[in-house]
Formats: C-alpha cells, structure tokens, sequence
C-alpha cells in the first residue's frame, strides 16, 4: 500500500525554474494564434502545468486542452475532423495504428507509468489490501471495483491485460473471468472519471495509473513488476496477455499485447500553425518540461525515442533518438 503525496512547493518551485531556466530562443517572428492539444486523461495535471509555463514564454499563444481516453482523443481528429495541434496518448501504438498514413507520420515516446489500484480512507478493506492480496479482496461480497472503458482508454485494456497476467502470475485458474463477470465490476469511458466515484464512495477500489494516484491525493497499491506494466525486464511475459480493442474503421478490430506502458506525443499533418504547435512539444519534451512530468509522477523517457526521426520536425530532433 503506498500513498504518495506531490508537494505543491515542489511543483511550484519547478514552475519557477522552468520559466526562469529556459535558454530555448523563441522561434523567429511572434508566436500567437491558439493551440489545440487533445491528450489521454492522465496528462491532464502535467500538460495544464506545462502549458501554464508555456505561456510565460508566449503569452499570446491560447492553449485549448481536452482530456479523454487516448483512443477518443485520437478520433476527435480522424473521423469527427476536429481541428488539433498536439495529440498526447497514454499509448504511443495507437499513433501509428490510428493516424498513420494520413493524420501523422511520426511519433514521440516521451513518458512512462504503471498500473495500480487506487482507493480512500472509506474503501472497503483498505486497511488489508496489498501487492499479494488485491485480488481476493475484489472479490468478496459488496466490494465495488472500477475500469475504464478499453475500446475508448488505453487504462482499459491495460486493466485486462494485468488480470490476465494476474492469473498466470499467481497461479489461480479463472481468476480473469472472475474478476471480469463480477457483481462489483463497474465500466466508465475514461480512467480519471473514476476518481469522483471512489471520491464519494460509490467504488471502493479503481485501476488508474500510478501517477493519477499520486496526483489526486490517494492511496493506491504497488502491484508486482511481473504484472504492472512497468519493467522492460518483465515484456516478455507481458506480451503473453492480449486483448481485442475497436480498430482504426468502424467494426474492425485490434488486437493489443501486453507492453511496458510508454507514452507518446504528434503533431498532427493538417494543423495550419505548425510553430505553435512545434514550440508547445520542443517545450514538453525540453528539461524544463520533463521535469514537469517527472514531478507529477511520470517518469520521462530521455531521450525521447521517435520511428523516424528525418521525419519529425527540425528543431524537435535534438531530443530523440531513432528506435531500434
């Protein structure tokens, strides 16, 4: 069990050093116009605290953000044609899988996380609960669980593919469907609007990403590395876990594999005010916005790691290195 509390000094502190510390010139000319940035759930306290240093450096640039499930987020874009700058996903495969060819040619891997269970002082069982336990716990009678919706929210599938893991890990034959087919299992579209529920009591337990624990002030447990989605050790058994999520057309499926949980960030092709959009990532993926997704709980990847880096834009190469 672990609770972990973000200091609002050192955030701040942080924030202070960013707008301070910052030798990135400007790009040539004034930059102004406004910024659509479409990003997963979980980057809703990081990228509102980088936009707000953002615009210490460019205070005429509008920073619009809209949080939700990675998979939601991304056909905002490709089939409801609304118009971004910046999509952020809780899982950098659905950039090709979503947007290449015709949306995005290039991605960014700029972040990580882990899988956890999130819950309060009120929760059922909380003060018993652990990295061995969980599992039982969930399953007695009047627990109420939650997960987020896995055509609609990479946390969604990862919760799958943990239970899966879960099962083979600790050895307990049916334990996915279980888990699955219970009373207590409770869907929402998107991971964070969990939190209201756990908040008022009306879930005792949610699967959320570490970092969304930690930023909302709860207790949450540490799962095993075998199992949370973390380790570059451990993807090998990861990958033994799968999962069919809706596909890139209507009625079309894609199957995901377990992974280590990395993050991933685009421009996508049709937004007209490219150095707006360039500026706001060279300024996420630069130290001083690392620093800000380090502090809210997200370990940054550095250097960034790109498909192809001839194809990302120019001043964004000096931060990423090619995947091999």
């Amino acid at each position: 069990m672990k609770r972990l509390v973000i200091s609002l000094f050192l955030v701040l502190s942080l924030m202070s050093s960013v707008i301070a510390g910052c030798s990135a010139p400007p790009p040539a000319g004034k930059l102004e116009g406004k910024l659509q940035i479409f990003h997963a759930g979980s980057l809703t306290i990081p990228f509102a605290q980088i936009s707000e240093a953002f615009n210490q450096l460019y205070p005429d640039v509008e920073i619009l953000t809209e949080g939700a499930g990675s998979q939601t987020t991304i056909r905002k874009v490709t089939e409801l044609h609304k118009e971004c700058g910046v999509i952020g996903s809780a899982d950098y495969t659905l950039i090709p899988q979503l947007m290449f060819p015709e949306y995005a040619d290039w991605y960014a891997i700029f972040a990580t996380n882990q899988m956890c269970i999130a819950y309060t002082d009120k929760s059922q069982f909380g003060d018993e609960i652990n990295g061995e336990n969980w599992y039982q716990i969930l399953q007695r009678d009047g627990v109420k669980y939650g997960r987020s919706d896995p055509d609609q929210d990479p946390c969604g599938y990862r919760t799958l593919l943990v239970w899966q893991l879960a099962e083979a890990h600790y050895d307990v034959s049916g334990l996915y469907d279980n888990l699955y087919e219970a009373d207590g299992d409770l869907m929402r579209p998107k991971e964070v609007e969990l939190i209201a529920l756990l908040e008022s009591g009306d879930l005792d337990y949610a699967f959320e990403y570490s970092s969304v624990a930690a930023q909302h002030n709860l207790n949450y447990v540490v799962l095993p590395p075998e199992i949370n989605l973390s380790s570059e050790e451990h993807k090998d058994f990861y990958a033994t876990a799968e999962v069919e999520i809706s596909g890139k057309e209507p009625g079309t499926k894609i199957t995901k594999k377990g992974n280590p949980i990395v993050y991933g960030v685009t421009i996508p092709n049709n937004f007209p005010r490219k150095e707006i959009a360039i500026a706001w990532v060279d300024f996420l993926l630069s130290p001083e916005g690392m620093a800000i997704m380090e502090a809210n709980g997200q370990p940054p990847v550095i250097p960034a790691v790109t498909n192809d880096k001839s194809k990302l834009p120019q001043g964004l190469r000096k931060y990423v290195i090619e995947a091999s």
